[in-house]
């Protein structure tokens, strides 16, 4: 009878020390580790991929803890381990959702491309997998562009938080979310009888203001250059625009040529007169103001004076000039 009550007191404090072992004892992992657990992943799912990186010393001492509290549960997304920790710790982090968050800033003028990338870079995906949302998921902006074939104009620059267990669709309409928010503040979208029907007129519009010049105090006079070319029916010839026709075709080279202007696509604005189908690029809300509200202005030209400004003329005499100037500026500069 002593052996037998010896024996269960031994199996007791071996189970007490391997339990203790297992939950106290802190694990360093190698490195930074990052573990991505699935939304529907099991408690003994999550232990085994949490002690196949390294991170958990027992997946069963884990699953026990858990087992002892259940609440709150376990949440999913991507967590980062990059120091010592035990189970108790690490079951704690999980259970109060301390998911890793990637950031990612997307600045005024990326067009979808650029964002892609940029999306693909922070490792939250493969740049084509947004790419298919984005031309493909228009219901997303069809209230105020019913005719669009890509949410280009309307996935608003921002440094957003993005978690890989959110898809590009999520992502792709929290971008358009921060545009109806920027919309709303700045009357985008509206008018005396309610609905605006120009919002993507505007959008395009701010699109290549945006492109043109990175100077604010600038874009209500480029767009007052575009104004009053449309409205004399005088092509825009815009380079930017033939820069995107050449990126949807897939035949942008890096540099535009003077053959380039002759590409043919309803982008290029060599070509065709008036704005192009839809944005090239996603504008901020100073070029959204541009747009809407543009200087007035005679002017119909305007060239780079090589200090990151713009010089605008009336008339060609006066453009061709500043051009001329823009020249003697850039053969100094070599």
């Amino acid at each position: 009878m002593r052996k037998a009550v010896l024996f269960t007191l031994a199996v007791l404090l071996a189970v007490a020390g391997w339990l203790a072992y297992g939950l106290l004892v802190p694990v360093a992992p190698a490195g930074q580790k990052f573990v991505l657990l699935r939304p529907g992943y099991s408690t003994r799912r999550i232990a085994r991929e949490l002690k196949a990186a390294g991170v958990i010393r027992s997946r069963h001492a884990f699953v026990l803890w858990h087992s002892l509290h259940r609440h709150p549960s376990l949440k999913a997304g991507e967590y980062k381990f990059d120091h010592a920790a035990n189970v108790i710790a690490v079951h704690q982090r999980v259970a109060g959702g301390d998911v890793y968050v990637h950031t990612v800033v997307i600045p005024e003028g990326f067009n979808m491309f650029d964002i892609a990338k940029a999306l693909e870079d922070a490792g939250l995906g493969p740049a084509q997998d947004f790419l298919k949302v984005a031309t493909t998921d228009t219901a997303l902006i069809s209230d105020l562009a019913p005719h669009a074939t890509s949410l280009e104009g309307y996935l608003f620059p921002n440094t957003y938080e993005f978690t890989r267990t959110q898809s590009m669709h999520d992502m792709a309409a929290e971008m358009v979310k921060q545009f109806r928010e920027v919309a709303a503040q700045i009357g985008l979208g509206k008018n005396a009888e309610g609905s605006d029907p120009d919002v993507p007129r505007d959008v395009t519009l701010a699109s290549i203001i945006e492109k043109e010049t990175a100077v604010p105090e600038e874009r209500p006079e480029v767009a007052s250059v575009y104004d009053n070319r449309m409205a004399s029916r005088i092509p825009l010839q815009a380079d930017p625009c033939v820069i995107y026709a050449e990126l949807l075709k897939g035949t942008y080279a890096g540099a535009l040529h003077h053959n380039d202007m002759q590409f043919d696509s309803d982008y290029n604005t060599y070509r065709h007169a008036g704005l192009p189908p839809g944005p090239i690029a996603n504008p901020g809300k100073s070029s959204l103001l541009a747009a809407m509200h543009p200087a007035q202005t005679r002017f119909y030209y305007f060239v780079s004076d090589g200090n990151g400004h713009h010089r605008f003329a009336t008339t060609l005499e006066e453009h061709n000039k500043n051009v001329a100037a823009l020249r003697r500026i850039v053969a100094q500069q070599r």
